[in-house]
């Protein structure tokens, strides 16, 4: 690992700067800033659901999902740099499918709920929702590897099937979008 962090406060910033992983400095607002810092917060959004109980395979998978958000972070604060590949995406799916298999169809729309780990879940899934738009702004400007979207995409899918799971799982249910209620 390159540089350790002696001092936490480096006063750096203080002009409304910061440094991407190259050294190069920019505005703390740039499209570059908020997309690798919105992966960050997904990030503490997984931990915060890891701090539920969960079953054992679930907890590794979002471990492992921490890990490669963190690398996905640098990816995006070190232009030009690959973290994420083909193979983390395909393993998404691959979780998706083993997840989703015992779940029954989608009918209605799941409104965020179903107990507090499904409840951490979805917003977890809007928070990777929100990176990956972050991310697809920042394509608009610099280079953002395809592989990254797609990542982040199959992120917040798997968040929601997980979401279902652990609504069922808890007893509480999933919570069901009453479209009707408007017709009264």
């Amino acid at each position: 690992m390159g540089n350790r962090l002696s001092k936490i406060y480096t006063k750096t910033g203080d002009d409304g700067t910061t440094g991407l992983g190259d050294g190069t400095r920019v505005a703390k607002d740039s499209a570059r800033v908020c997309a690798y810092g919105t992966v960050d917060e997904a990030n503490s959004c997984i931990g915060l659901l890891l701090a539920c109980e969960l079953p054992e395979a679930m907890a590794e998978l979002l471990t492992t999902i921490q890990h490669q958000l963190f690398d996905l972070g640098g990816e995006l604060c070190i232009p030009g740099h690959a973290a994420i590949d083909d193979g983390d995406v395909q393993r998404l799916e691959q979780h998706l499918d083993h997840y989703n298999e015992a779940l029954p169809a989608l009918k209605d729309f799941i409104l965020p709920g179903g107990g507090e780990a499904a409840a951490r879940c979805h917003v977890a899934r809007t928070v990777v929702r929100r990176a990956e738009r972050k991310a697809v702004t920042l394509s608009h400007h610099d280079a953002v590897r395809p592989e990254a979207i797609r990542y982040l995409n199959r992120l917040s899918d798997l968040l929601f099937v997980l979401a279902r799971v652990l609504a069922r799982e808890s007893g509480h249910g999933e919570v069901l979008w009453n479209h009707e209620r408007r017709k009264r």
